[in-house]
């Protein structure tokens, strides 16, 4: 496996990162079930650890990190830090899109269409 994918994580994160596995929500077991299916020969990762980061779903051919939002990313502190940990995220060339609970719960299909179009640009 390519150190690379991991950017620098310690064994502490992979730790947290295997209980976050172990605890999902039904925002992520609903996406879980369509990204496991390797859309169009791309596999992601669940709570896969970047740098000092867990990203909820990650490609690595793609450096494609998904994030779903709960409603707790709606207060301004949890919305300030998202954007800083996105902005790390991204300075190691990776993409972030972000979705929340709410639309992978009422609009799957506009989810998938969208995941969709970013595995073909």
């Amino acid at each position: 496996m390519e150190k690379k994918m991991f950017y620098r994580a310690s064994p502490l994160l992979f730790g947290l990162a295997k209980e976050l596995r172990n605890h999902v929500t039904n925002a992520e077991m609903v996406l879980w079930s369509y990204l496991r299916t390797k859309p169009d020969g791309f596999k992601f990762r669940r709570q896969q650890p970047l740098g000092i980061f867990i990203a909820d779903f990650y490609c690595h051919r793609l450096k494609l990190v998904i994030e779903i939002d709960g409603s707790i990313h709606k207060k301004k502190e949890v919305a300030e830090h998202d954007r800083y940990r996105q902005r790390l995220i991204e300075e190691d060339g990776i993409n972030v899109v972000r979705f929340t609970n709410e639309q992978i719960e009422t609009d799957l299909d506009h989810v998938i269409s969208t995941i969709q179009e970013l595995l073909h640009v």
